[in-house]
């Protein structure tokens, strides 16, 4: 949470690096949010950077700088050399410092064709599941006709690989316009029951995470999952990892970051070193460290070998990133209670 520790509001970044079609793209911002739950505070643009292929095209905080536009030139609008310096002149009085300059001015009298590609990618191909939904699923589950079911043959056979194989599940599609529902479909007695009743949590996670996945795959997108394997079954998990690093399936490059609190992961079998980051918390300032494993190196006596036993060292304290929970006392003084 942005400043909600803070006495006087520090600006809050965002940046992202990513390649799409021979570019390499890096946006930077910052942003005055003022400090947690502020309502009334006046937020502001504080720093703004767009960089392509290495190039430095604009930046602004209090100015706004442009660089090398001719490393952008098949994506300038038409005709924009003849205007270039009143569309620089235009943009440098009419900065506003609410507004973000790649979305509006940058769009508008620059490159709309490239803030689009950004935008594009950032909408269809970053894809961020904090909890498993059927965002993805809306426009095919919105083009079924009322009162019909929809079933994806695809997620259905991977639900039976996934040990069910008793019915089939699908998303029922209300008559009176209220919003679809997973349920159990069982044909031969033409019966739909909800399925968070039938199936089990991990089940019913699955089935929902997974079209996302396939899109992820399909379509070479970054995906970011919370609690990947939170009821669900460490060996699934460990093979859609072994999925995305095959280049023989992943043949767009697609890219799956997810957290954990199951250190079985921790192995060179399934993972490299550098795939591997910790987060650790102050307790006091409830800040976190974020690193990599690699980050140890690999000699002197917290070097991290190939042939290492990631799980045991960690336990052992050796990396971090591990709190030491004792609940004996709580329950101790509880029971003598009572």
């Amino acid at each position: 949470m942005p400043n909600n520790l803070n006495k006087y509001p520090l600006p809050t970044s965002f940046y992202i690096r990513f390649v799409e079609d021979d570019l390499l793209v890096e946006y930077e911002l910052e942003i005055d949010l003022g400090l947690f739950l502020d309502k009334d505070y006046s937020r502001k643009i504080v720093f703004e950077c767009l960089r392509i292929n290495d190039k430095t095209i604009f930046e602004r905080s209090d100015k706004l700088e442009f660089f090398n536009l001719n490393s952008i030139e098949q994506y300038l609008i038409n005709n924009f050399s003849e205007n270039e310096d009143s569309a620089k002149a235009i943009a440098r009085n009419n900065l506003n410092e609410t507004e973000l300059f790649l979305t509006n001015g940058f769009k508008l009298m620059f490159s709309y064709k490239l803030v689009s590609f950004i935008s594009k990618w950032l909408i269809e191909k970053f894809i961020v599941i904090y909890r498993a939904d059927i965002t993805e699923l809306r426009r095919k589950l919105d083009s079924t006709e009322s009162g019909k079911i929809y079933i994806s043959e695809t997620t259905n056979e991977a639900a039976k690989l996934f040990g069910i194989n008793s019915n089939a599940l699908g998303y029922v599609i209300p008559e009176d316009g209220a919003e679809s529902q997973l349920c159990s479909i069982f044909k031969d007695k033409n019966i739909a029951i909800p399925a968070e009743i039938f199936e089990s949590y991990g089940t019913i996670r699955f089935i929902k995470m997974f079209p996302l996945i396939l899109k992820a795959l399909t379509e070479g997108a970054v995906l970011v999952l919370d609690e990947f394997d939170a009821n669900i079954h460490p060996m699934a998990v460990m093979n859609i990892i072994n999925i995305f690093h095959n280049d023989d399936i992943n043949k767009k490059n697609a890219q799956l970051i997810f957290n954990t609190h199951n250190p079985i992961f921790l192995n060179s079998n399934i993972v490299r070193r550098d795939e591997i980051k910790f987060v650790e918390r102050d307790e006091e300032t409830h800040l976190s460290t974020h690193y990599s494993l690699s980050d140890f190196k690999t000699s002197g006596t917290t070097g991290v070998r190939l042939s290492d036993d990631y799980l045991k060292h960690y336990f052992l304290g050796r990396y971090g990133a591990v709190k030491d929970i004792d609940f004996y006392d709580l329950f101790e003084n509880l029971m003598n209670d009572n």
